[in-house]
């Protein structure tokens, strides 16, 4: 990594500890304002997703400092963690064992191994083509047809949002940003990061505080407002962080805006399966937000649809 990255990444490394600083501050100040013994369950909610926001962007900023290696591990733990909570509420038989083990074991691996060595095609296609062949292949060989259906859909469902979609955030890698300049792609990483975590920060804030007309009731309390304060907000930022993108102030505007917005519909799908399944969250590994899941829910759909263009458009 060459001096001049590191030395951007450290900036916005300071650059957003301030601005989490300023959120915290603006947090305990909100708290401070309410009558004793009473709290107000968004500003708690608030300070909840400032705490666990404080402990991503520390593991995120280590990450892209040590190295190629270091993202690529990281990505692929949280892969883990995810497939392995989608998966605890999935439907399974004893016959789903060996399928699930060589999901988790060998497909998985397999697919970081395939971004590692920058073979594109091949992760493109990867879990979406042979992967889907051979598991309920596995799972038929075993000899339980009840409902079958279901349980290899959820299984192959769980390998494409938590796996191959997840891989496209250190695929990004891949792509070479300006004349040789490849270890700047890891700046992309942290724009799409950036742009999708504060994108839905500013989602819920707003959608609860003045949000009035709700996009889908039964499933989630995802509003209209909310949602188009967030896409702006993510565009503003974007087009702020675009000296460290190929895409130019309107480029990085517009794909802000995009993967904002691809991040906040992926998070009402969330909250589809949650409600389908009975759960808040999908684990209680991070106190009052959930799961890796929970965590990457917008990350999951923004990642291919900001691989991709990114690739097609400025590639």
């Amino acid at each position: 990594m060459t001096s001049q990255t590191t030395l951007d990444i450290l900036l916005l490394s300071f650059g957003v500890i301030g601005l989490l600083t300023a959120l915290t501050l603006l947090g305990e100040f909100l708290r401070a304002r309410q009558p004793e013994g009473r709290a107000d369950p968004v500003v708690e909610t608030f300070m909840t997703r400032v705490h666990s926001w404080w402990a991503m962007v520390i593991l995120l900023s280590l990450a892209v400092l040590t190295g190629e290696v270091a993202v690529l591990l990281l990505f692929a733990f949280a892969s883990f963690a995810a497939l392995r909570e989608f998966l605890t509420y999935a439907y399974k038989r004893r016959a789903d064992h060996l399928s699930l083990a060589l999901a988790a074991f060998v497909i998985l691996p397999l697919q970081y191994v395939f971004v590692g060595l920058g073979w594109t095609g091949l992760l493109a296609v990867f879990i979406p083509v042979y992967a889907f062949l051979l598991l309920p292949i596995v799972s038929a060989l075993r000899g339980d047809p009840q409902r079958f259906l279901v349980r290899v859909a959820e299984m192959q469902w769980g390998l494409m949002i938590c796996v191959f979609c997840v891989s496209h955030v250190p695929a990004l890698l891949t792509y070479e940003v300006g004349d040789g300049a490849e270890d700047r792609s890891v700046l992309l990483i942290v724009f799409l990061a950036m742009v999708v975590q504060f994108g839905e920060f500013f989602d819920y804030y707003a959608g609860r505080r003045f949000g009035r007309r709700k996009l889908a009731p039964a499933v989630s309390p995802k509003t209209l407002e909310g949602v188009l304060t967030g896409i702006a907000a993510a565009a503003l930022i974007g087009a702020g962080l675009s000296w460290i993108t190929p895409f130019g102030l309107a480029g990085a505007a517009a794909m802000a805006a995009m993967a904002a917005a691809a991040g906040m519909f992926g998070s009402l799908v969330f909250a589809a399966i949650k409600r389908d399944k009975c759960v808040k969250d999908w684990s209680h590994l991070i106190p009052g937000q959930g799961g890796f899941l929970d965590q990457l829910a917008g990350v999951i759909f923004a990642a291919p649809l900001f691989y991709h263009v990114t690739l097609l458009v400025w590639g």
